[in-house]
C-alpha cells in the first residue's frame, strides 16, 4: 500500500472526502493512489496539506518503505 493511501486512511478520510478537500474528482485520488497518475511537487504538497500530515515525514516513510521492499 502506498504512503499517500496509508496517510489518507490514517487520517480517517475516504477518497471522496479527500477529493472534496482538494476540489477535484474522486478519480484523481484513485489514479495517483493506484500509480496510474504521477503527482508533481506542488500537487504532492496540496495532497499532504489536505490530509494533514508532514510532507517530510511522509517522504521519510516512503524512503524506508522502498528500502525494505
Amino acid at each position: 500500500m502506498g504512503v499517500l493511501r496509508s496517510a489518507r486512511e490514517g487520517a480517517g478520510l475516504s477518497q471522496y472526502a479527500l477529493a472534496e478537500r482538494l476540489a477535484v474528482d474522486q478519480s484523481y485520488v484513485s489514479k495517483y493512489e493506484s500509480c496510474r497518475r504521477r503527482l508533481d511537487v506542488i500537487e504532492f504538497l496540496r495532497v499532504v496539506a489536505a490530509i494533514g500530515v508532514d510532507p517530510a515525514q511522509l517522504l521519510a516513510q516512503a524512503k524506508l518503505t522502498s528500502a525494505v521492499g
